[in-house]
């Protein structure tokens, strides 16, 4: 019997950042679907400049999550976006550009996901850009997901406004506080996990959702 698990993330949350290894360590787990949601938490009414307050606890919560996990958050990412104040903290487009790779190559969302946190928080890009985004798209080789995005047309737009609320959805229905959430369904049962071994143990995340 395959389980869905729903991840609801967000693309610039570092908790989720975090939580890469045992997002990719579910992914590769037997009988289990992952199935990414965006929530949308930081982008239209969520999204906010990058003042300094804000930037210094940005960088004070990021070394927090890399002491636990371990995942890099590069100087050049504290000197080249935390101390950009025309850079917004805005998800938005980054959310666009994932649900683009949802449409025309699902199997790699995932991926994509994980090259818009590396350039973030390692190569200090500024993924907020559309054309950021798509070049690193294209990197991937999901020229249909670049053009998608810079296209912007329709189809893309319902899509990702569903997501978004289907993600949020979720969110309402259990009271889950924040991103990232793993709702796991099985059976036609959904529950909330809560899980100690998430960020300090990623395999053991992965082999408690197999034998759920």
């Amino acid at each position: 019997m395959t389980k869905t698990l729903h991840y609801i993330f967000d693309p610039l949350c570092g908790w989720c950042y975090g939580a890469a290894a045992a997002v990719k360590a579910v992914d590769k787990a037997p009988n289990v679907a992952l199935r990414l949601l965006p929530s949308g938490l930081f982008a239209a009414v969520g999204a906010r400049p990058m003042d300094e307050d804000f930037a210094a606890y940005a960088w004070s919560n990021d070394q927090r999550i890399a002491g636990l996990t371990g995942q890099r958050f590069s100087e050049r990412y504290r000197n080249e976006v935390l101390a950009d104040r025309q850079q917004r903290f805005d998800s938005g487009p980054a959310t666009l550009a994932l649900s683009a790779v949802s449409l025309s190559s699902p199997a790699h969302e995932l991926e994509a996901l994980e090259a818009i946190q590396q350039a973030r928080y390692v190569e200090g890009q500024d993924i907020t850009r559309p054309d950021t985004l798509a070049r690193l798209l294209k990197g991937l080789g999901l020229e249909a997901a670049a053009a998608g995005l810079l296209h912007s047309g329709a189809e893309l737009l319902a899509a990702n406004r569903a997501r978004i609320e289907s993600a949020q959805t979720l969110l309402s229905q259990f009271g889950a506080r924040g991103v990232p959430s793993f709702v796991l369904e099985s059976d036609g049962r959904r529950e909330l996990l809560q899980s100690s071994a998430l960020y300090a143990d990623p395999q053991a995340f992965a082999a408690q959702i197999a034998k759920a």
